[in-house]
């Protein structure tokens, strides 16, 4: 019996040690799946998610007067470096263009006019709020010539009226704002039926300064800003008398219907800035007080 039960108890021990390094084996198994789960927290804490990335560009959609293109072509680099993800593209045109195409439906965020009237007639008709409207700067209007002829002898406006000036331009008065107001300088000075005879109409202001740069016409009324432009192909004869005109003011507003009213806001808000109306001033602007 005795050696039975020393048989016995000898397997047992064998049976116990076969499998105590099969649990052992077990646990450290069960240790590296802790320790990989671990891990891979860690390694997930450390690595930045795919929603982290970087956000959508915003795209805004700017109408401004032609008058503007050039300043505002240099700020749109100044912008976009500062802000990687907006992108800004223009919409240059005459500022009653411009208007139409808002009232018929254009997806515009920002709207910068050469005058108060394309303005306000939007905010009439409920596509800008009158208390997101601001003025954003000053021209003036001046007569120019072209350097394509020697023979002119214009010294004021009124020398537009000589046997020897053909070609008058100006910009179409039903939606061009330079037109509008040089209806009003000549109509101030008394002479605007007698102009009307030699006119040439332009679509905006930037074709009436080509017309007088290239020759097509001896003579016509600009902005300021766009005759500099043109310094080597036009004569800047004068500016119009004080008063002869409605002041020439470029107002600026979002849109209301403007799906990145933020991005709108914050661009308004640079255009008006000190960095931007220092290269405003360097293409003839001043801003509006």
């Amino acid at each position: 019996m005795k050696k039975y039960l020393v048989v016995m108890l000898l397997a047992f021990t064998l049976v116990l040690g076969a499998c105590t390094p099969a649990k052992e084996e077990a646990k450290k198994e069960e240790v590296k799946v802790e320790e990989k789960a671990e891990e891979t927290k860690d390694k997930a804490k450390e690595e930045p998610k795919e929603e982290t990335k970087e956000g959508e560009v915003v795209e805004l959609t700017v109408s401004a007067a032609a008058s503007l293109t050039d300043a505002l072509n240099e700020l749109k680099g100044m912008y976009e470096t500062e802000h990687k993800n907006v992108k800004i593209t223009y919409n240059f045109g005459a500022s009653g263009t411009l208007q139409n195409q808002i009232e018929e439906g254009a997806k515009v965020d920002v709207f910068a006019s050469a005058a108060q009237k394309q303005m306000k007639a939007l905010i009439e008709k409920g596509k800008v709020d009158e208390a997101d409207a601001s003025d954003l700067l000053v021209n003036d209007v001046v007569l120019i010539t072209t350097k394509k002829r020697d023979d002119l002898k214009i010294e004021k406006i009124e020398d537009v009226l000589n046997e020897n000036v053909k070609t008058i331009a100006l910009g179409e008065p039903g939606g061009v704002p330079v037109g509008q107001y040089s209806e009003e300088i000549l109509n101030h000075l008394g002479i605007l039926d007698e102009v009307k005879k030699k006119v040439s109409y332009g679509s905006d202001v930037r074709q009436v300064l080509s017309w007088v740069a290239s020759g097509e016409a001896d003579a016509g009324l600009v902005y300021k800003t766009d005759a500099l432009i043109e310094g080597d192909n036009v004569n800047i004869v004068t500016s119009a008398p004080e008063g002869s005109h409605k002041p020439v003011v470029y107002p600026v507003s979002v849109l209301k219907e403007s799906a990145n009213r933020e991005a709108a806001l914050e661009f308004i808000e640079f255009l008006k800035s000190d960095s931007s109306i220092k290269v405003f001033e360097k293409y003839g602007f001043n801003k509006a007080k």
